[in-house]
């Protein structure tokens, strides 16, 4: 921290002039004892003599200062309990505050001021601000950070994840902005750049060698733990923070993504060139600008590409979300190249489907045609099964059909006709009836029915059904011959002879 220069002069003044006691500066001025130290320290005033109180702690100061000179980031409570095995008595939270003041403390580091030449180098970092909800699905907000080390030029573009696709994207789009690449780009040690790192050995990401190789950089990622060394996109994104993403209000990702490059064009590019407080970072950048690596003419192939198995639906899982692909690329393998505005689907190398994307969660995206496409294909296929049914059951069926065909009846209703009659009445006498209307020239299903129920009026027998009816009913539905008249007249002549009917006289 700080000391304010105001602050440090009343210190001194009153330590010096007023002869006040450390305690007494400290508690009148509300700062702590350590600053009131620490001000005199740089003023060059002598340390003020206070007597020690003796301390439990004294007989361990030799063997602690021993064991923290060897192993100096050994913690507190381990220190404790060394000291307690040894015979110490004292509470642990004095002793923790003990073992703060007698830590060795590594030594001040100086930094060279790093300088680069215009075009020579740029800085990339991923900065993590908070989460986006969509519908069902937590997002997080990811901001991709360029910044040109020699003009100090910002490229700010905000993602939904931190993906390779996203972070190649984020490069291609602020090349775009600078017109330009600059020679070196500098990493810290993420997996985006950086895959393994074992001392200066480092295996980089594929993806991003064949990436760098097409726009002819060289990425080049930071020693560890050395931040120093990229704190231009460090400062960059604190500067994001502060200046711009603050208290700001937007609609959604496009909004958000609109309003960072007014920003970057206009309050970013305006402000004063740490270089040259004459300049602004617009007019440093135009002067770079001509020091950049030319664009490739052809573009790179963006987006996430990874393999899917498609199930029994018509369907690929991608981020949360299911796409539809055409019914008959089920339980096969497909490829999905997606970008931040749409999920394609490949067989091979033909694309079979195009979605816009969904940053929500647990949504299925369809397509209507995939769907209608589907359901005329179950149509189809019942209909076949029906027709597959007949002609195994009726061999003449596929002649009333065809016959039917061709004077524009609906071969669905024929069918689904045909199907029943078959249930009713069984299949041979399906077969007999069908030919039957097929030699009085009639095919349609109200002629094969009058077939069936003459056939099984001759032969007396009741009229089939489908529900299962008690002999008492069954025997009511039977048919009733009619019999002739005279048969009557024979049976009252009969009865009048056995009585002596008088009128036979």
């Amino acid at each position: 921290m700080v000391i304010p220069a105001n602050l440090s002069a009343q210190i001194l003044r009153l330590y010096q002039a007023e002869r006040w006691r450390v305690g007494t500066i400290a508690r009148q001025l509300h700062v702590h004892r350590d600053t009131v130290r620490r001000v005199l320290a740089q003023a060059g005033q002598p340390a003020p003599a206070s007597p020690l109180r003796p301390s439990r702690v004294d007989p361990y100061r030799a063997f602690i200062l021993q064991t923290l000179a060897k192993f100096p980031t050994l913690t507190a409570a381990r220190l404790f309990v060394m000291v307690h095995e040894r015979g110490y008595r004292g509470s642990p939270e004095h002793f923790r505050h003990v073992i703060a003041g007698m830590r060795p403390r590594p030594a001040a580091e100086a930094f060279l001021r790093l300088r680069t030449l215009p075009g020579e180098q740029a800085q990339v970092d991923w900065g993590h601000f908070g989460h986006l909800q969509i519908g069902r699905a937590r997002r997080p907000l990811m901001a991709f950070v360029m910044v040109l080390s020699y003009s100090r030029r910002i490229f700010l573009r905000f993602f939904l994840d931190a993906r390779m696709d996203s972070f190649l994207r984020g490069h291609v789009e602020a090349f775009i902005a600078y017109g330009g690449v600059a020679r070196v780009l500098l990493y810290d040690n993420l997996k985006s750049a950086v895959l393994e790192r074992v001392g200066d050995a480092v295996r980089f990401n594929p993806e991003l060698l064949r990436f760098a190789a097409h726009h002819c950089f060289e990425p080049h990622p930071v020693a560890i733990a050395r931040g120093n060394e990229k704190g231009r996109v460090e400062r960059a994104i604190r500067y994001v923070r502060e200046a711009f993403f603050a208290a700001r209000e937007f609609a959604d990702l496009d909004d958000l993504n609109a309003q960072a490059r007014i920003w970057c064009e206009g309050q970013a590019s305006d402000r004063r060139w740490p270089e040259d407080g004459a300049l602004s970072v617009r007019e440093a950048f135009e002067a770079e600008r001509t020091s950049l690596v030319t664009l490739p003419q052809r573009e790179y192939a963006l987006g996430e590409r990874l393999a899917v198995q498609v199930g029994k639906t018509p369907y690929v899982r991608f981020d949360l979300n299911d796409y539809t692909v055409p019914h008959t690329r089920v339980r096969r393998t497909l490829s999905v190249l997606a970008d931040d505005r749409h999920v394609r689907v490949f067989d091979g190398a033909k694309e079979v489907a195009s979605h816009p994307r969904s940053y929500d969660s647990g949504q299925q995206i369809e397509e209507p045609a995939h769907i209608q496409a589907l359901v005329e294909h179950k149509r189809r296929a019942h209909a076949h099964r029906g027709v597959d049914r007949l002609g195994a059951a009726a061999p003449t069926s596929a002649t009333l059909l065809k016959h039917a065909a061709e004077r524009g009846h609906n071969l669905g209703a024929i069918t689904a006709a045909l199907l029943r009659l078959l249930d009713r009445y069984g299949a041979a006498a399906l077969q007999a009836a069908i030919s039957q209307a097929l030699d009085q020239g009639v095919p349609h299903p109200n002629a094969v029915r009058l077939a069936l129920e003459r056939a099984r009026e001759e032969q007396g027998l009741p009229p089939p059904t489908a529900l299962c009816l008690s002999e008492d009913v069954a025997r009511r539905d039977a048919p009733v011959r009619s019999h002739a008249l005279a048969s009557y007249d024979d049976i009252v002549q009969a009865a009048r002879t056995d009585q002596g009917d008088p009128r036979d006289e």
